[in-house]
Formats: structure tokens, sequence, C-alpha cells
């Protein structure tokens, strides 16, 4: 499976090169033909009648030839040719641009299996077959126009056809039909490297009608002789220079530059000329880079982008996502907790002074109106905000949204993002709720089935008697705290750097901190060791560290009796830079292949809500880096069939009455079957679409179903078809479907 997808992605880079080159060759016989551009004339009517991907090839060959003296719209004059292989040119090669991105989406979104795979790049290949053929018949018209004599010898040697290509294709579907993906792929390399070589031919052709006796001519005269590779067709007469589009000019000039220096006689400029346009040339990125940026040169081409640290999901992320977020929720309501949502946006000054070193990451909003406001940075703080506001003194509740960093974005790093969040605010017998934030975290990491982790766990008071008995300051504790915190992505010398150098602790006081930041182990045991231990005896004159070592003690004990210990680190450089822990803190790391960081974290915080109202609630709670865990659930799903759709009956209607579709489709949503439409004449292009969309029943009604009362069902999976009466549809689909009348 994986050498059948790095295939598919070199074609994927291959095919997508081409279908950029083979525009600019057809502006080239656009020009080469003084071709009629009224069939480029498209524009978008926001109904879905034209395709946006014909709308941008027509686009870009305008683009290539704005300020043309050759290529004119129709009301330029009506002399203009406009034959098929013109006119068909924003249709076909709209379509190779359409499937080239079907085939990149399964290959990015889920690198799916060999038969999804297989079925994309087949299609590609029937594309490809097109935009050959009509690139082919341009040639043989270039060739018909051609002013030097010979270059129609050099072409007929490379045996270029439309049989060649026809026979690709029927090999390719051969494969296809055998399920021999490996063999498919192959022969469609094979089918698109004659359709590079036509392209190619196109783009010499018609550059020997525009410029080859001038360029011939020109080249012989730097030489000091005369051309001899081809009898030009041509009186001595100075001919008048035609004016090119802007950007078939410059591209022009750069296969004049090439060619100028290189090869002596017609066959071996040619064959440079030729060796230019092949993708595996040292010069060929250079050339596809110039031609994409005259593309992008079109202010109305210019494809839009989502903002940095964002993403749009497909509807194959989508089905994912869902998934887990009803597996979250589904273990948040387990343990009786209350949903609750908040505003998107907080003031500026609920969220000031909350997240140490992080507050800097914090989106401010412009003043509109007399407020500050920012967006939420987590959802901790809102709900913190949300109980002191209402006078609460218990609340557990789950909240799932998004929240927005000014962070840097990385792998599983992102702007915007969704938490996952479950705290418990109140007075509860002692570690209770601790306990009951990191089993949940377990269930739910467990319930995901996302492969090893592991939950490192720590007491913020025993890390700062750590700090106090190292000799730091406590002016200095929140920003020694969130140096610690970068242990998991920077070796202790690194961060022994910072608080040396930045942050003014001495090198004796770092190291002293060393020798306890590295100790970790398996909870029980290492709490015993450290109690046993010269660690312990100084961790035990200290009040606040011998109070964290004894609720570490309870909420070992409860996490030991709940099953849930082996997935436990006690781990004494956990720090959570976050400045309103004040006891228990806790982070999940993915112990699998794909590296995404912190999966998951939390701990206590007693006087956050204290710090919006007038009685202090102490509270504990988690949150799910649910990002990241969708990222791990993503490769899983990599050679997995993901159904986007939950689809059930597709209503396929032959012809074009709508009213047909609706009556029989809004019977079968009235008691609940999830069902859509489709209103085509050709019966294959609705079975095509049942296949693609795993949609596993179809009700067929033509003319003739119509008129004696009846539909055709089919299951797409066996094929079998069965005729029933039309009034007894909506009973056979629920008896078929196991639903309850």
């Amino acid at each position: 499976m994986s050498a059948l997808l790095e295939s598919c992605k070199l074609m994927d880079q291959s095919s997508s090169a081409l279908s950029t080159v083979a525009i600019a060759s057809a502006a080239f016989s656009c020009e080469a033909a003084r071709a009629n551009l009224s069939a480029f004339d498209l524009t978008d009517s926001g109904d879905g009648s034209v395709s946006k991907e014909d709308i941008g090839v027509s686009s870009d060959i305008k683009v290539l030839l704005n300020g043309s003296k050759l290529a004119v719209s129709s009301n330029k004059g009506d002399d203009k040719v406009n034959t098929d292989s013109f006119s068909k040119i924003p249709v076909v090669y709209g379509n190779v641009r359409e499937a080239v991105k079907s085939l990149h989406s399964v290959i990015r979104v889920v690198s799916n299996s060999g038969e999804k795979l297989g079925g994309k790049v087949l299609h590609l290949c029937f594309e490809l077959r097109n935009l050959g053929e009509g690139s082919l018949e341009r040639v043989r018209s270039n060739l018909g126009s051609v002013g030097v004599e010979g270059l129609k010898g050099i072409f007929e040697k490379d045996c270029l056809s439309e049989e060649s290509l026809r026979n690709g294709v029927k090999l390719a579907v051969e494969a296809g039909l055998e399920k021999d993906y490996v063999k498919l792929v192959k022969d469609v390399e094979l089918v698109l490297g004659i359709v590079w070589k036509i392209v190619s031919w196109e783009a010499v052709t018609a550059f020997f009608v525009l410029e080859g006796v001038e360029f011939l001519n020109e080249k012989s005269g730097r030489k000091g002789g005369e051309f001899d590779g081809g009898n030009v067709k041509a009186e001595k007469k100075k001919k008048k220079k035609v004016l090119l589009g802007k950007g078939t000019s410059v591209i022009v000039e750069m296969i004049k530059a090439r060619l100028m220096s290189k090869g002596e006689g017609l066959e071996k400029i040619v064959e440079e000329f030729l060796s230019f346009l092949d993708p595996k040339s040292a010069d060929f990125d250079g050339l596809l880079k110039k031609v994409k940026e005259i593309l992008e040169s079109n202010e109305s081409r210019r494809i839009p982008k989502t903002p940095k640290g964002t993403r749009d999901f497909a509807k194959e992320q989508m089905t994912i996502r869902k998934k887990a977020f009803s597996i979250i929720t589904k273990v948040f309501e387990r343990h009786c907790a209350t949903a609750l949502d908040t505003p998107a946006f907080e003031l500026k000054e609920t969220l000031t002074g909350k997240y140490g070193e992080d507050s800097k990451l914090i989106y401010d909003l412009a003043d509109q109106g007399g407020e500050l406001c920012s967006l939420r940075y987590d959802l901790t703080v809102p709900f913190s905000r949300y109980v002191a506001m209402n006078g609460l003194t218990s609340f557990k509740r789950y909240h799932i949204d998004k929240v927005w960093r000014r962070d840097n974005p990385s792998k599983g790093r992102y702007r915007e993002f969704y938490q996952c969040d479950f705290d418990i605010a109140g007075q509860y017998e002692k570690m209770g709720p601790d306990f009951e934030v990191v089993r949940i975290l377990s269930e739910v990491l467990n319930s995901l089935n996302i492969g090893d982790y592991e939950i490192k766990l720590n007491h913020r008071k025993l890390l700062d008697g750590v700090l106090e008995i190292c000799g730091v300051p406590p002016a200095k504790f929140r920003t020694i705290c969130s140096s610690i915190d970068k242990l998991d992505k920077q070796s202790f010398e690194q961060v022994k750097k910072e608080m040396v150098e930045e942050k003014g602790l001495s090198v004796e006081t770092a190291d002293k901190i060393g020798t306890f930041v590295k100790i970790r182990g398996p909870p029980l045991e290492l709490l015993s060791k450290i109690m046993g231990g010269t660690e312990g005896s100084e961790l035990l004159k200290h009040n606040a560290s011998k109070e964290a070592l004894g609720d570490l003690s309870i909420l070992f004990d409860a996490l030991y009796k709940s099953r849930c210990i082996d997935k436990v680190v006690f781990d004494l450089s956990l720090a959570r830079g976050l400045d309103y822990y004040t006891g228990v803190i806790f982070e999940a790391a993915f112990k699998g292949g794909v590296q995404v960081g912190s999966i998951g974290a939390g701990g206590r915080y007693d006087n956050l809500i204290g710090n919006f109202g007038t009685k202090q609630v102490p509270a504990v709670g988690m949150s799910l880096g649910i990002e990241r865990v969708l990222t791990i659930m993503e490769e899983k799903a990599q050679n997995q069939a993901v159904r986007a759709m939950e689809t059930q009956v597709l209503v396929a209607v032959l012809g074009d009455k709508l009213a047909v579709a609706a009556e029989l489709v809004s019977e079968l949503w009235d008691v609940d079957i999830k069902a859509e439409y489709k209103v085509h004449k050709k019966v294959m292009k609705h079975i095509e679409y049942a296949i693609d969309s795993k949609i596993p029943w179809m009700v067929i009604v033509g003319e003739r179903e119509l008129n004696e009362g009846i539909v055709k069902l089919k299951n797409i999976e066996t094929t079998n078809e069965e005729v029933i009466p039309r009034s007894n549809l909506v009973g056979e689909l629920q008896q078929r479907l196991k639903l309850n009348p």
C-alpha cells in the first residue's frame, strides 16, 4: 500500500505540473491559429451551471493572452478560428484540474484504500486522454501552418497518436477491472508520459509558427553563417513583428534564451526545446515557476487562503471529528456533568493576568464601543467567571468549543482550535474531584482508541517546595515554573541556560533544581521512595511540600483502586506554566509514532474563581487537546475507508422532473430515513454516485415506473433489483433498513 501511495503522490505532482504547462501550450496555439477567444468568456453565475475549474482555466488563458493582437474575442473579428480543439479547452482542462485535485485530496486526507486510489487514478487517466487528444489536434494544425520544413518529420519520429493514448487507457482500465492497482498506476503513468510529450510538441509547433523564421534567422546570424538545419519558407524581406500576449511573450523570451546558445540544426534545437519542457530537466522548475507567477498575477484568480494557524475540515475529517466529539460527550455525561456555553470573547480584564508568560498569546479585539475585549484563551477562565458571576458554590460541567491563541503554528498547534473541558467546582471529600478528572482523562483517551499514552502528574505545592529548597526567591517561582515547563521540548542544559542567563538564578541553584526535576517513575513506588529518601527528608520539612505529598498519597491510592494508575507517571519536572494552578497538575502525552506533544492536561485551581467574586470556590479540571488527538486519529484512519455521509437511500429520478424526486424523498425524510435525491437522464450516473458515496440502497424511477405505479429498489452491494409497488416503498425500505415502521 505504501508503494502505491508513493506512486500516486508522484503522479499527483507530475499531473499538477502538466495542468499548468498545458495551459501555456494551449495559449501559444491560440495565437498560432489566431483563435477566437469567445469560448473563454466564462463567468460564475452563482448557480453552479459552470464549473469553477472551467472558469479558472478560461481566466488563466486570458491572462497569458492579455494584449495579444493574434487571438482576440469574437467581437474583434469573425475570421478567427473557433474549432472544437479550442472551444473545448476550458471544459477539458478544467476536468483535468478537478481530477488532479480529487486525487490529491484522497492522498492528503485519508490516503485511502487501493480501490479508492485506483478509482481516482483511473478518472485522471480518462481526463488526461481527452487533454492529449485535443492537444494533438492542435499540434497537427500548427504543423500545417509552420514556416519551417523538416519539423513535421521530426514530430512523426515520436509516433504520437490517438491510438497510443487509447491503448494506454485500455491497459489501465483492464488493470482496474482486475484490481491490480499497482499496474493501474504504472499504466496511467505511461499515459501521462504520452500526454506530456504531446503537450510539449504543442508548445514546440506553436513556437515555430509564431517565432520560428525570425528565431532561426537570428540564431544563424549570431553564429556568422546561414541556418542549415531546415529550409525556411520565407523571403529575405523583413517580417513585421507580431505583438504576442503579455504572458506568452515572457515565456517565449525564456524559451528563446534557452535555445539561442544551445544546439545546432533543427533536430538539435527541437530536442533541446523538448528537454526544457521535461519535468526531469534541471531547468524545468524555473519555467514552471515563471508560468505560475504569470497566472497568479491575475488578481481575480488568486486562490483565497485561510488565516495562518487555521484550517478547513473536509468531509472525511468532519466524520472523524463528529465521532470523537460524540465519544467525549458520552464519557463526560457518564460522570453526570451538565453542558455550559460561554461567549467567544470576554472582557480583557477577565483574561488578564491568568496565564503567566502566555498572556502575550491572547487575541485582543479592537475597541468598538467602550469595552476592551479579547477572544477567550481557554475555557477554564470563562467557567470560573460564570461560577463567580452566578454565585454558585458547586458545579460539575463540561464545555466543548473553540479557543484562540496568537501562537506560532506547527504540527498539532493551531491559533484556532477546539478544547474539551471537564471541571468540578465546590467543596468535596479530599482529593475526590482530583481523582475523578484524572480518571475521566484516562477514560476519554481509552475510548478514543488512539494507542499508548501516559499521564504525567505532579503537585504545584510540591514544586514550590522544591524551588524553595533549592533557593529560588518566591517572587521568581512562577517564571521559573514556566522555564521548567519547557523540559518536554528542550534539554535541561537549554532550560538551565534560560534560568541562569535570562531569569537571574545562580548556576548552583539551577543545578540543584536539576537533581529534583529529573525524578520520575511509577506513582506508588516513587512516592514511597521519596518519603523514605534524602529528597523526602528535605521536602517533609517544608509545610507546603509535605501537604502535597499527603495529597498525592491519597490520590495515588484512589487511582490504583480505580485501575487506571498504570497510565500515570509521577514526574517532578511537570510544571504547567499557567499561573492559576494551586495543587495537583497533570499532562497526557502520546507515546505512538505521531509526534504531537501534549494531548491533554489539567489541575487544581482553588483561587481562580475567587478572583471574580467575594468567596473562594475550589475547583479542579481537565482539558483534552482534541486537535492533536484528531491528528492521531486521522493518521490511524489513513488505510481505512471513511464514509463521510450516512445516506441510506438514493432516490434516482431518470429525467428532469424535480417534483417526482421531491415527493419520494420527502416521504422517506418524514419517517426518519436518511435519504438524498438525484435527477439525471442516465442511470449509470446515479449508480456511480451511489457506489462512490457508499449508499446501500437506490430507488430508481423513470417514465415507465411512473406510468405503472411502481419503483425499482436496487441493492448497491449485491446489484440485485426488485420491482415493488409505489405505495409500498416506505414500508419495504423500513424493513430492509431494520427500522421501526
